[in-house]
């Protein structure tokens, strides 16, 4: 498993700070893990997000959601929208496997309410998706409970990014992308704060590919001395979850989460026709409580202003997140005879 970064090659995104990993565990209590499925027929697999190490429905997360463009399956982003928290794990898997990733949850819950002696009668799984059919013989529907469990099971501190997970099979701007990771700390108040992101890219066009303002995705067409077939499409999809321990609103965190936007269009996607860009993300400061009848909540809140420096560290670490993905890939040949390059054989 290749673990060159993009900052391993030489190339620094932005000049905010990083957390010790620069990846989203660098939020206090976020973990990740992989459940990875590689075969003759198969590339894919599920990524699950832990937000907290405990019972997070007896304490729901303040949490968001945002969609670009919509061309995507994902589940429980309504009530994200409706309620402003989260209360299971979050997971990414490929688009046909959501169903079945989301019942693994819900018996994730279920079990970890029992043990917990928490009542659960209903419970919003939140599973977000691409599109790895490229690479895998996605009808196939591989990825079952027992991966779901296995990933919950392996999350830890310093995950593995690239070709892993719910990237085994993804393809991003024409090369092979993956799971990436990256974060930013930022100070506010007298406090120090880190906003992390993880992305599941499978997105963008070749021509349009820009490494820190280097169109590479042009070099790389004239390398090949071969025109791009038809016009330049922006299609796949890419998930992007955010996490942060910034005290804010979902409101406020729906703000932030949206400028993720900006550092997906720095790595050159205009998110098209056939794009789903979905945004999820949470806060580790302000938990709500399960249950209770007319009970008051306390939650500090950061005013307005103070989310500038939010903004500009959301994109930033968007930005090489998506970087991060292609960097650490590995090139997979696909059933039909292509093969899907790395980033780190052009840079």
């Amino acid at each position: 498993m290749s673990r060159t970064r993009i900052a391993d090659r030489g190339i620094r995104v932005g000049g905010m700070e990083r957390g010790p990993l620069d990846k989203i565990t660098d939020v206090p209590g976020v973990r990740v893990g992989h459940a990875t499925i590689c075969d003759a027929r198969h590339h894919t697999g599920v990524t699950v997000i832990m937000p907290c190490e405990d019972n997070m429905f007896r304490r729901k997360l303040t949490a968001a959601s945002f969609v670009l463009n919509g061309f995507g399956k994902t589940a429980g982003l309504v009530q994200i929208g409706e309620l402003g928290t989260i209360e299971t794990p979050i997971a990414l898997t490929n688009t046909l496997n959501v169903g079945l990733v989301h019942d693994a949850l819900v018996q994730y819950m279920v079990r970890r309410c029992e043990a917990d002696q928490v009542e659960i009668h209903s419970v919003n799984p939140v599973v977000g998706e691409c599109n790895d059919s490229q690479l895998n013989e996605i009808a196939d529907r591989p990825v079952r409970a027992e991966h779901v469990f296995a990933a919950i099971e392996s999350a830890c501190a310093d995950f593995d990014e690239g070709c892993v997970g719910a990237g085994a099979g993804t393809v991003c701007h024409g090369l092979k992308g993956g799971i990436g990771s990256a974060s930013r700390v930022i100070e506010l108040a007298g406090g120090r704060y880190t906003i992390g992101v993880l992305v599941q890219s499978n997105h963008g066009c070749l021509e349009e590919l820009n490494v820190c303002g280097r169109m590479l995705g042009r070099e790389i067409i004239e390398k090949r001395k071969a025109a791009p077939e038809g016009e330049p499409a922006d299609r796949g999809s890419i998930m992007m979850v955010v996490a942060t321990d910034l005290p804010v609103s979902d409101r406020q965190l729906r703000r932030i989460i949206k400028r993720c936007g900006v550092g997906l269009a720095r790595v050159g996607s205009y998110w098209g026709h056939g794009s789903g860009d979905v945004m999820i993300g949470f806060t580790t400061a302000n938990r709500v409580p399960n249950g209770g009848m007319h009970r008051l909540v306390d939650m500090q809140i950061v005013t307005e202003h103070a989310l500038e420096l939010a903004f500009r560290a959301v994109a930033e670490a968007t930005q090489e997140a998506v970087l991060n993905s292609l960097s650490c890939a590995e090139a997979v040949t696909a059933a039909d005879g292509r093969t899907f390059e790395t980033l780190g054989q052009y840079l």
